[in-house]
């Protein structure tokens, strides 16, 4: 072993050490990587940033807008409405979830078909009377399953792609990895729908969903006195004096006959004003003594106010009936109609959330994004914590309050998604032909070879921000750039590892401890390796760093180049043992109740059919 290939090996080391750790983002660990190789000499200075530009990159990059643009223009929920007919046998809602969710993973990012699917699956495990956790995994499962089938299903077939290029041969085109990508899907989807998903634990009891969040009992009205020193003060003033002993939220506004749910912090306070709160019995009470305010109304009645979930359009189509008061019924309409209808919605946060590690009052929510979080759920509880300091998590679930009109994209930009029932987007027909027509023009250019596939999706991206399917903030705004800056260092790194022997190393110990064993046995190796790499570290870098030993193998064994990049492809996109693998898998975690250990009771004998299944159908294809 040569120094440099030491140097390499200790520097892979200490970076998947770093991943496992996962006590500092990928994407940083990765810069970290990247730059001791360009510090050590081990890349040149002129190639160290080359990786941003790598076609790889770029592929990935427009993958994800190109799939901004098809959300945006109702595809998915066009191919996701009918699942409100497919009955409410598990059997059923298993196999049309998964095989819809693969489907879409073949020809959009998977992460992003997962979050369109799962707020649908969250409502047909309702609807079925059974629990959620019977439907989240197989469809987290089918998400990594489709995207096998395509090059631009997920980021290590683009990957692997490039590889291939690399050795002198032609890029791996579009539909070339689905020989063996459809194969393994359909396959695993019927092993999920037959018996898969009974191997699911159950961790919630049917219909927990329906009272995680049970609020009705901590809403009630208190009316702002005479006497009280919130009276010419602004709501904010109020709260700032009791958010450090108490944790309350104020849910609406009531002032003569009319009522603002989710009020500003910046409104004045009056004497006779009626303040809707969610607060626990103490904190209730902290709030009277300190505010000097009084009680009124029912429980009853101040949960109906809340639950109702209308503006103050309805009271005032209320008023306008009643004689002599049409003129300020239609004042009031007016003026909610400017407001927005108020919506209550439970939300996920997803891993890569700017809440992770922050509180609602540290990031002042309310203040800046008119967003109240009434309640928190982790691990399938509600917490019984202050809301307002509880430090967020991934997969935490949020019972949020908000206005209709930015509620959506305010979520998207704090990292969250929807998970109560969905409803499916209309749409405009024509949009949806044209994304679905620019799609189409892109993929059969990609098949033609008249453009390669950087060239070909960045062009469909594109021409969907000038035709206004998405605007350009929506455009970068849908590219994860953590994913990106990921790929980008470690492609470099990757490389490292070949230009040093590293590769060529570690694939002359292979054959050594497998010397006795037939080409396929090897596959087979590479295969199992490059899966369990992946459940412990990103599957884009697991492909990278798996990539080089397996060309180097390759060159030593009576088996195809490309037979080996295949089994790498496979292995670095079925990561089923853990949440951590893939995001797909940790997005599911909390709505389905999982707990860390509960992933290898499906995703170990899914893992043991892939290999089954695959590696035959590689040495058919490729070997």
């Amino acid at each position: 072993m040569t120094f440099e290939q030491g140097l390499v090996f200790a520097i892979l080391i200490a970076t998947l050490a770093m991943f496992v750790w996962n006590r500092l983002r990928f994407d940083v660990v990765a810069m970290l990587a990247l730059l001791v190789v360009a510090l050590t000499g081990l890349v040149p200075s002129e190639q160290v940033f080359a990786g941003f530009g790598h076609p790889a990159v770029i592929t990935v990059a427009a993958v994800l807008v190109v799939s901004q643009g098809l959300v945006n223009a109702g595809v998915v929920d066009t191919i996701a409405r009918f699942l409100g007919k497919v009955g409410t046998h598990p059997v059923v809602q298993v196999v049309t979830l998964s095989a819809i969710v693969a489907l879409c993973s073949g020809f959009m990012n998977n992460v992003g078909a997962l979050a369109l699917l799962m707020p649908v699956a969250v409502w047909m495990s309702r609807k079925g009377g059974h629990s959620p956790s019977l439907l989240m995994m197989p469809l987290a499962f089918g998400s990594l399953l489709g995207g096998t089938m395509t090059l631009i299903g997920t980021p290590p077939n683009i990957i692997i792609s490039a590889y291939r290029k690399d050795t002198g041969a032609d890029a791996f085109g579009l539909l070339d990895f689905m020989p063996v990508g459809a194969v393994l899907a359909v396959v695993g989807i019927v092993f999920i729908a037959l018996i898969g998903w009974r191997l699911t634990p159950r961790r919630k009891e049917a219909n927990d969903d329906k009272e995680l969040f049970q609020i009705g009992d901590y809403i009630t009205e208190v009316r702002v006195t005479e006497e009280s020193e919130a009276v010419g003060k602004t709501l904010h003033n109020l709260m700032a004096k009791v958010e450090e002993d108490a944790d309350v939220a104020v849910m609406g506004l009531i002032r003569d006959e009319d009522r603002e749910l989710a009020p500003s912090t910046f409104e004045v306070l009056r004497s006779g004003d009626i303040l809707l709160v969610q607060a626990d019995t103490e904190s209730l009470q902290y709030l009277l003594d300190v505010g000097k305010l009084d009680l009124v109304g029912s429980q009853e009645e101040a949960e109906s106010e809340a639950m109702a979930k209308t503006d103050a359009r309805s009271s005032v189509d209320k008023e306008s009936e009643q004689d002599g008061k049409k003129e300020k019924a239609d004042s009031k309409k007016d003026k909610a109609s400017s407001r927005g209808e108020i919506n209550l919605m439970e939300v996920i946060i997803s891993t890569d959330s700017d809440l992770i590690g922050k509180s609602a009052n540290r990031l002042s929510l309310r203040e800046r994004y008119g967003l109240n979080i009434i309640a928190v759920a982790r691990q399938g509880k509600r917490l019984n914590k202050r809301v307002g300091n509880i430090r967020f998590t991934a997969g935490d679930i949020l019972l949020v309050q908000g206005r209709e009109d930015n509620l959506e994209e305010t979520l998207s930009n704090l990292g969250c998604l929807p998970l109560a029932e969905r409803g499916l987007r209309i749409g405009n027909p024509r949009r949806t032909l044209l994304a679905t027509g620019i799609f189409a023009v892109a993929i059969v250019v990609l098949m033609a070879g008249v453009a390669q596939a950087a060239t070909a999706l960045v062009a469909a991206a594109v021409v969907m921000v000038l035709v206004g399917l998405l605007n350009a903030t929506e455009a970068y705004r849908s590219i994860d750039w953590s994913v990106i800056v990921l790929l980008a260092a470690m492609i470099p790194v990757g490389e490292a590892l070949e230009t040093s022997g590293g590769a060529r190393l570690i694939a002359d110990q292979m054959l050594l401890m497998g010397d006795t064993l037939s080409p396929a046995a090897l596959l087979v190796m590479v295969m199992v390796a490059t899966m369990l790499l992946s459940n412990v570290v990103n599957n884009a870098a697991a492909a990278i760093i798996v990539a080089p030993i397996a060309i180097s193998l390759a060159g030593q064994l009576p088996i195809t180049v490309d037979a080996m990049l295949m089994a790498v492809a496979v292995g670095a996109s079925c990561a089923f043992l853990t949440p951590i693998g893939h995001q797909s898998n940790a997005l599911v975690m909390e709505p389905g109740g999982y707990q860390f250990g509960d992933y290898w009771r499906l995703g170990l004998p899914l893992s043991v059919l892939v290999v089954a299944t695959s590696v035959p159908m590689i040495l058919l294809v490729w070997g």
